[in-house]
């Protein structure tokens, strides 16, 4: 049965594709029947909790996963990097500003850590530790970000900030309106593989075909 949803969710990439609904890369990265959570590198449709409601996002510290809730009962699982133990943190936030090339400054504690970062990295630059785009988190220092080290994804090494692929964020970026409410927690889910019995409508409900 798995391996007909399988196939039926690729047909419908490919259908989609003929469309122009789904690029060549976006296919590539949409994974049907995945094992969630085994992989920093992939993001999957997970069934989730029916008490969310759509069109926010739950970061679980514990999972090492971002989930955004695009339907009741649906979630995109997007692997990230979380905080170090001394910098742990949870709550409920909204989503105050998006950026697109945010530019970064290391804190002072930050610079007092490490004295040889940089005071200043200009938006857009190769190494810029935000990546390509973030969401600003209430009127925290925290934020949902991209990165320049694409390896640490799945590790414990932030100093509070969520990291994310640079694919990645800049899906969810374009998902994601200001005021959107981020839960933070150290709670795991582990949501169970997801195998859809309608790939359709889940995949287009995502893009927001339907």
């Amino acid at each position: 049965m798995r391996n007909f949803h399988c196939r039926a969710a690729g047909m419908v990439v490919v259908m989609l594709m003929s469309l122009g609904a789904v690029t060549p890369v976006a296919a590539q990265m949409f994974s049907f029947g995945a094992s969630s959570g085994s992989s920093v590198y992939d993001r999957y449709v997970v069934p989730f909790s029916q008490n969310y409601a759509p069109r926010q996002i739950i970061v679980s510290f514990g999972d090492r996963r971002l989930y955004y809730i695009f339907r009741r009962g649906r979630a995109i699982s997007y692997p990230i990097a979380v905080p170090r133990a001394e910098d742990r943190w949870q709550g409920t936030l909204k989503v105050s500003m998006k950026r697109v090339n945010p530019p970064w400054t290391p804190t002072p504690s930050m610079l007092r850590e490490n004295p040889s970062l940089p005071k200043h990295v200009p938006g857009g630059h190769p190494r810029n530790p935000l990546g390509v785009h973030a969401l600003y988190l209430g009127n925290t220092l925290y934020r949902i970000h991209g990165t320049d080290a694409p390896w640490t994804i799945g590790t414990n090494v932030s100093k509070g900030c969520v990291r994310m692929h640079n694919a990645h964020i800049a899906e969810l970026f374009g998902k994601v309106s200001v005021g959107t409410k981020v839960t933070a927690t150290w709670r795991r889910y582990r949501p169970s593989s997801y195998v859809s019995s309608n790939p359709f409508n889940d995949l287009a409900g995502f893009l927001g075909l339907n």
